[in-house]
């Protein structure tokens, strides 16, 4: 007898991890989870039977995700060419539903580390406890989400970072590029310009639940409105977001820049 998808998230959360579902239309959860306790196998059992088609995802919340898209920027030659790639040791690994590849390590206990969305061209560090990642038989438009076990660790275990992996990854922490630099602020009249409040952003991120959006519409369009081009814009965005006490999701994040790009070229 086939699997379901309630059978796996059932499995998942045997395991010891935080399942949360997903829809497989928009890919974003279909609860409110942030700050919240892991799904218990009664829940799961009882939303799974209501929505037997909805995706499952794992939140990062033990485990962290070096996440390497194609999406634009193929971040399999980003990694080829990271100095850090000699600590990435065999671990489970998953196949995307776009042709890209998550590699999951259970992150360490004496040590933390932080989310990096573009650690990297084309590779992400997903580490948030408010994040996830899709999982297997997770699928989209674009395909279906698969345990790559040929390339895995054997048995197909996730492997604790080595401390040398974190230390690799933290300096590509884009907070590091920003440590160092001080500014000499003169001003005259007391009056803080839009330009120094979206690179305040940038590093504070667009503040608590019930404005984000609002804030993350208002930091786009003022980085369009001074010439910035498309591409980094929504790099910038996410950096920010990632920065944030409370980040929204990926996929909201790409979708209100998309929407304030596409403003943007109508000249609205």
């Amino acid at each position: 007898m086939k699997k379901s998808m309630k059978d796996f998230a059932l499995a998942y959360q045997k395991l010891g991890f935080s399942v949360l579902p997903i829809s497989r239309k928009s890919k974003e959860p279909m609860i409110k989870f942030r700050d919240k306790g892991p799904m218990t196998a009664e829940e799961i059992e009882r939303f799974w039977s209501n929505n037997p088609n909805a995706n499952i995802a794992l939140r990062t919340d033990k485990f962290f995700v070096i996440d390497i898209d194609l999406h634009g920027v193929n971040g399999f030659e980003s990694m080829k060419r990271w100095s850090g790639l000699q600590y990435i040791t065999p671990t489970l690994q998953a196949k995307t539903a776009s042709g890209g590849k998550h590699l999951f390590y259970f992150k360490r206990e004496d040590s933390t580390l932080g989310q990096n969305i573009g650690m990297l061209p084309g590779v992400d560090l997903k580490a948030h406890p408010n994040n996830y990642v899709l999982v297997a038989p997770s699928a989209t438009d674009k395909g279906q989400y698969e345990w790559d076990l040929e390339k895995s660790a054997e048995g197909g275990t996730i492997t604790t970072a080595s401390k040398e992996l974190v230390q690799a990854i933290k300096a590509l922490s884009k907070h590091s590029e920003l440590d160092n630099i001080r500014f000499n602020r003169k001003r005259d009249r007391g009056e803080k310009s839009r330009t120094a409040e979206i690179f305040e952003m940038i590093a504070t991120g667009f503040g608590g639940e019930g404005g984000r959006n609002d804030a993350l519409a208002s930091f786009a369009g003022g980085l369009l409105l001074r010439g910035v081009d498309d591409e980094y814009v929504y790099e910038l965005a996410k950096i920010a977001n990632n920065n944030g006490v409370d980040p929204l999701s990926e996929a909201e994040v790409k979708r209100t820049v998309e929407s304030m790009i596409e403003t943007d070229r109508r000249g609205d």
